[in-house]
């Protein structure tokens, strides 16, 4: 884990690029656990559990007393976030079922409106114009990469239902974001991670159990992808962000994870064989145009 003291200025933009190249690759092992046979609901489940049993040892080596000391506006704010957080994977890895990598992507990371919206209501929060140019400009790459999959002939995988569930995730992911600000701010990384990451597992287990979906008797290689979902973008790509949080804006961490379609479509593309259109090529250089704003008006 990343320390908690004094950072250098550069050293946030380099783990938050490191978080999106990392998270990339999370919904293309979400969709090979889903072709090894896992429902979408048990993926979450397991994705979260298994990060969060990872880091238990971590949480409470390093922050025993600040987790056994927890008021009840912190549980509060860690039962929101987890909340949230459950449900941003449960709708985001359900959306891959039916839509595009490319489209599911864009669409989730749509959340820096959602974010810059409720800080300018909620918190009152002002961003700079060149951030706000950021989010415009990388905003219009993701919409341009949607409409470019949804225009093609792609058997269906951009129906309206998965379009729907991406735009929900990305809903829930700006909710989690702003709860876990809020309660990041007073305590250590991995103790803030063990109680989000949890919660979200409990949330998750509880909606298996009622769903009557098992995690048990899937092939091997669909238990792997789930593991490699935890360790890899979990437990390496969204830690990185919740440590960015102390150091940079939510906006600007919300503007940065416009990234993660650029990875994501470039890896279906390899892998899955779902091509480029001219359109999406597009979006993908104004998406990075947009990040680059943004990290320009964060830095000033």
């Amino acid at each position: 884990m990343i320390g908690e003291g004094p950072v250098s200025r550069r050293l946030p933009f380099f783990v938050l690029g490191l978080g999106v190249l990392v998270i990339s690759f999370g919904a293309i092992l979400a969709r090979l656990a889903q072709e090894g046979g896992l429902p979408s609901l048990a993926i979450a489940a397991l994705r979260l559990g298994i990060a969060a049993l990872v880091v238990t040892p971590l949480a409470w080596g390093q922050s025993r007393t600040v987790l056994q000391s927890l008021t009840r506006r912190q549980l509060a704010l860690a039962a929101g976030a987890g909340f949230f957080l459950a449900l941003h994977f449960a709708a985001w890895i359900s959306s891959l079922e039916t839509t595009s990598v490319a489209s599911s992507t864009a669409l989730v990371t749509t959340n820096p409106v959602w974010i810059a919206l409720a800080s300018f209501v909620l918190f009152g929060e002002r961003t700079s114009r060149l951030t706000l140019a950021g989010i415009v400009v990388s905003l219009a790459g993701s919409l341009m990469i949607f409409w470019s999959d949804a225009s093609a002939d792609s058997g269906g995988r951009a129906a309206l239902l998965g379009c729907a569930l991406a735009l929900a995730g990305s809903w829930c992911f700006s909710a989690y974001l702003l709860i876990g600000r809020r309660l990041r701010a007073g305590m250590p990384l991995t103790a803030y991670i063990w109680l989000a990451y949890g919660m979200a597992a409990l949330f998750l287990l509880a909606g298996c159990g009622i769903a009557g979906v098992p995690l048990s008797s899937y092939r091997l290689p669909a238990y792997l992808a789930a593991l490699g979902m935890a360790l890899g973008p979990q437990l390496l790509g969204h830690t990185a962000y919740n440590w960015s949080l102390r150091h940079v804006s939510t906006t600007f961490v919300g503007v940065v994870t416009l990234g993660e379609p650029v990875g994501s479509a470039f890896l279906a593309w390899c892998l899955f064989g779902e091509a480029f259109a001219p359109l999406q090529a597009a979006g993908f250089v104004l998406s990075l145009s947009g990040v680059y704003l943004a990290a320009r008006g964060e830095a000033r």
